[in-house]
């Protein structure tokens, strides 16, 4: 939701400029029939709500209008904590800030001061930033990717899931078989769990940002974040199985040291590329 706001904050002039103009060209606001209303949302698709309020006692006059239908349970109501927050311009337009409204998107409020009234339009930003131009988006083409990626977070989780589970049950088995106390019947069951763990911080992320909150923001740093966490997970995962295989050659095998210490230069050489991307990165956000 940050980069919305981000993105409505940096457009805030050419999405006003949007709105008020729309307004404007349909003339006065006050005292017009449903119809008239209920072609607002025709107008304006990114349009959740419509309500007056009497600019004089505050009280809201009207019904909340929606797209499809009314509700006169907000009616009556007193709005003075709206109109205390308003900041109108000297066209009669006020913005608020962006919010989560109760149904859970991001929406603006625009108001209008027209006549003895004020005329509240509540939109959803997302939508918004989309009429605007702001955001592009294939309706059908969005929805075949979000499935793609429901489809593949969730089976990641799953996966994820039976990782931990697979690391418990060889940890438990391994105690209940009366087998000797190991390198191996300890940290195999660590490094399943600490794959498992990554594997289900990456479907989250997935999730999160591909399903549940689509990013659109070209300068996010979401990316790197992602990416060095997962990195580091796995480099958790590397380092144990380094040092068990180390155990295990200083043991039973010396003669293939050798091999034990190209392993460790390959995690030596990841966890060095990982510090340089990290200070790369944190060297250009400055």
């Amino acid at each position: 939701m940050k980069e919305y706001i981000d993105l409505y904050i940096k457009n805030k002039g050419k999405i006003e400029n949007f709105i008020e103009n729309s307004i404007e060209s349909l003339g006065k606001l006050e005292n017009q029939s449903d119809d008239f209303y209920k072609q607002l949302f025709l107008t304006f698709p990114s349009l959740e709500l419509i309500y007056i309020v009497d600019a004089k006692t505050n009280i809201q006059i009207s019904p909340n209008i929606y797209k499809k239908n009314s509700d006169n349970d907000e009616k009556n109501k007193d709005r003075s904590y709206l109109i205390n927050k308003l900041t109108i311009k000297n066209n009669g337009f006020a913005f608020t800030k962006p919010y989560q409204s109760s149904t859970g998107t991001l929406c603006i409020t625009v108001s209008k001061k027209d006549g003895d009234n004020i005329i509240f339009l509540d939109f959803d930003l997302e939508k918004l930033l989309e009429r605007v131009g702001i955001i592009e988006k294939h309706i059908y083409f969005s929805k075949i990717i979000k499935s793609f990626y429901f489809i593949a977070g969730f089976f990641m989780m799953i996966l994820s899931i039976s990782t931990i589970i697979y690391g418990g049950y060889n940890f438990i088995n391994h105690f209940i078989q009366g087998s000797d106390i190991n390198i191996d019947g300890i940290f195999k069951p660590v490094i399943a769990t600490t794959l498992g763990l990554a594997i289900f911080d990456l479907a989250r992320t997935i999730l999160e940002q591909e399903v549940f909150f689509k990013s659109y923001s070209k300068e996010s740093k979401l990316e790197i974040k992602v990416l060095t966490k997962f990195l580091v997970t796995i480099l958790i995962a590397l380092s144990i199985e380094t040092l068990i295989i180390v155990f295990k050659i200083s043991i039973h095998n010396y003669e293939k040291m050798i091999n034990a210490l190209y392993l460790m230069g390959g995690v030596s050489f990841i966890i060095l590329s990982l510090a340089v991307l990290i200070f790369l990165t944190k060297s250009k956000e400055e």
